[in-house]
């Protein structure tokens, strides 16, 4: 049995003006931290690679949210029209808005937070750090296009990791843009054999891995 069958999972539900936004919560027992995750274009909570990643830091000890950035309506829209999966703007509003229900629940406001971003989910991520710099702890991005972060980069004050593949040409010069105009701690990982959306043998594993050493090394206990 995997050990993270045996963890709480709740369906959550987060309010904000335009609607309802659901996700999946997995409380992880003692937990280290709290990991909150920030999908990347046309994905949603239900994207088999970021749920990969969550178990992993389940197992590792640390809760985490994956949830989505859309209502039930505007995803039936963008599906046709693509209009809201690259609003950043948006996405960081709404990861802001989950970032402050978190907050606000008993059982978990006390924890130190952290983002995992994917695609466009990595720029909202930095830009909702940012704002928020009293309330993140650190920011992991994979295959991120961290550099539509644009004006908040430099504003970032969580310790931010960049992982990119190495196969993954034009994200590695954008990651590498976004790193220089980054102030905080930060580091960038280029995953050898790796293509954007790390399907290859062994490269989500290493994503993993790093993700839970960050996290681990620069979430408050």
């Amino acid at each position: 049995m995997d050990s993270t069958d045996t963890l709480e999972t709740r369906e959550i539900i987060i309010t904000v003006p335009a609607g309802d936004m659901y996700g999946d919560l997995t409380l992880a027992r003692d937990a280290k931290g709290l990991v909150l995750f920030a999908h990347g274009s046309g994905s949603s909570r239900f994207s088999s690679r970021n749920r990969q990643v969550a178990k992993a830091l389940n197992r590792a000890g640390f809760t985490t949210l994956l949830f989505d950035l859309l209502t039930v309506a505007e995803d039936q829209v963008d599906r046709s029209t693509r209009e809201f999966r690259f609003n950043i703007d948006l996405l960081a509003s709404r990861l802001i808005s989950a970032t402050e229900w978190v907050a606000a629940q008993p059982d978990m406001g006390s924890l130190s937070l952290g983002y995992f971003g994917a695609s466009t989910g990595a720029a909202a991520a930095l830009i909702a750090a940012a704002a928020r710099p009293e309330m993140v702890d650190a920011v992991v991005s994979r295959g991120g296009r961290a550099d539509m972060g644009g004006p908040a980069l430099p504003q970032v004050t969580a310790p931010t990791l960049l992982i990119v593949g190495a196969l993954d040409d034009i994200v590695i010069k954008l990651n590498q843009e976004a790193y220089d105009m980054l102030r905080c701690t930060r580091h960038m990982e280029i995953i050898a054999g790796a293509s954007h959306l790390f399907e290859e043998p062994g490269t989500l594993e290493q994503v993993e891995a790093l993700a839970i050493d960050w996290f681990d090394t620069h979430l408050r206990r």
